[in-house]
C-alpha cells in the first residue's frame, strides 16, 4: 500500500501566501501596463477629443465609442477650426443615440469657416440641444480630470490644442488621467509605405503634440503602421452600408455629405443629382482611411495589435522619432496581429 505523506503546509495557507504574492505583483504593476483594458472595477471613465467633420474617420470613431457599453464617456470636445459648428455635428449624434447625458465641450476655435458634414446640420440649432454645453471646453477638461475620483482615459483622435491649453493651465491633469491618441508614425508611413511620415495630427499644431508628449501621463498611440490600413470593403463595408440601426444610418448619411461637399465646391455647375451620383460612387462601394477607431480599439484591448514601448520624442517638422537618451516612453501599437479581426469587430461594434 501506499503511504501519503502530509504536506508541510495546510493547503489554506498556501492559498493565503499566493493571494499576498499576487497583491504584491498587482501593486508593483508599472502605471502604464494593462493601459487600453477596462478599469478594475466597472466601466473606464473617458474624454473623448475630436477634430470631427474635418476627415469622416472621427464620426467612425464616435459611433464606436457609443456602441462600446465598457466605456463611460464624461465628456466630447470639439478640436480644431470652427469648433462650434463641429459641435452640431456630435449634439446631433448623440441625440440620435439618446446619450443626451453626454455633456459637449466647445474647444479653442481657430476659424469660422464651414465643414464638410455641414450639410448635414443645416438648420440645426446647438441651442436645442437638451444635454450640457460646455463654452470653455478646455475648462471641461480640466474640471472633468481633476474632479474624477478615477483615473480618467484621454482619447484624443486629431490635432492637439484643447489638450495643450489645458496642460497649460492645469498641469495636474497628467497625474489624474491616461491619455490614447492616433498620433505618428514610427516604421511605416501613409499607406503602408516604408518611409516614416510627418503625420498631420503631429504636425498640425506642433507646439501642443510635443506638450502632450512631454507630459507625466502613461501615453499609447495608435500610428500610421496601424491606424493607416484600416478600411471596410466587400461584405464587411456593406453591412454597415444597409444597416437599418439609427447610428449606422447617421454614420452613412455623413459619409454621403463628407464625401459632396468637395465634389460640389470644385464644379458649381453639378446639379444635386449629379453630385450625389459621383459621391456614391465611393460611399456605395468602401469606407475612406479608419484611423480614429483604432484610438477606441485601444481603450478596449490590445488584444489584435502588437505592442512596443519606445522612447519617442515629437520634432519640429512634425516626426514621432525613437530617442534612446531623450525620449518619453509611449506604448505603440505597430503592427496588426490580425487585421481582418479587427475589421469584423469593428463592424460588431459599429452595428450594436
Amino acid at each position: 500500500m501506499h503511504l501519503m505523506t502530509r504536506a508541510p503546509y495546510p493547503l489554506r495557507t498556501i492559498c493565503r501566501w499566493a493571494l499576498v504574492v499576487l497583491v504584491v505583483m498587482l501593486g508593483l504593476t508599472p502605471a502604464w501596463a494593462g493601459q487600453g483594458r477596462r478599469e478594475r472595477g466597472g466601466r473606464t471613465p473617458v474624454i473623448f477629443d475630436t477634430d470631427i467633420c474635418d476627415d469622416i474617420d472621427d464620426t467612425w470613431a464616435l459611433v464606436m465609442l457609443l456602441n462600446s457599453p465598457e466605456l463611460d464617456v464624461k465628456l466630447i470636445t470639439t478640436a480644431v477650426g470652427n469648433t462650434e459648428l463641429k459641435a452640431k455635428t456630435v449634439a446631433r449624434i448623440l441625440e440620435i443615440a439618446g446619450r443626451t447625458d453626454i455633456p459637449i465641450g466647445i474647444g479653442v476655435k481657430h476659424s469660422d469657416g464651414g465643414n464638410r458634414q455641414d450639410a448635414w446640420v443645416a438648420g440645426y440649432d446647438l441651442a436645442s440641444y437638451s444635454g450640457t454645453i460646455h463654452r470653455d471646453g478646455v475648462q471641461a477638461i480640466i474640471d472633468t480630470i481633476m474632479k474624477s475620483e478615477r483615473r480618467i482615459t484621454l482619447i484624443a483622435v486629431g490635432p492637439l490644442p484643447n489638450i495643450g491649453a489645458a496642460l497649460d493651465k492645469e498641469p495636474g491633469i497628467a497625474e489624474k488621467a491616461r491619455f490614447i491618441g492616433m498620433h505618428g508614425s514610427i516604421y511605416k508611413g501613409y499607406g503602408g509605405s516604408d518611409t516614416p511620415s510627418a503625420e498631420y495630427n503631429v504636425k498640425a499644431h506642433n507646439k501642443d503634440c510635443r506638450k502632450v508628449f512631454a507630459a507625466g501621463w502613461p501615453m499609447t498611440i495608435t500610428p500610421l503602421d496601424t491606424c493607416g490600413l484600416v478600411h471596410l470593403t466587400g461584405p464587411k463595408y456593406q453591412q454597415v452600408l444597409k444597416s437599418d440601426r439609427p447610428l449606422a444610418k447617421a454614420l452613412m448619411e455623413n459619409y454621403l455629405a463628407w464625401q459632396k461637399q468637395p465634389i460640389a465646391a470644385k464644379d458649381k455647375s453639378l446639379s444635386d443629382a449629379e453630385v450625389e451620383k459621383q459621391a456614391r460612387a465611393t460611399t456605395d462601394q468602401r469606407s475612406s482611411t479608419l484611423f480614429d477607431t483604432v484610438g477606441i480599439y485601444l481603450a478596449l484591448s490590445t488584444d489584435l495589435v502588437e505592442m512596443e514601448r519606445l522612447p519617442l520624442i515629437v520634432t519640429d517638422d512634425g516626426f514621432t522619432k525613437i530617442d534612446r537618451e531623450k525620449g518619453k516612453p509611449v506604448r505603440c501599437a505597430v503592427r496588426w496581429k490580425d487585421l481582418g479581426a479587427y475589421e469584423d469587430y469593428l463592424v460588431e461594434r459599429l452595428l450594436r
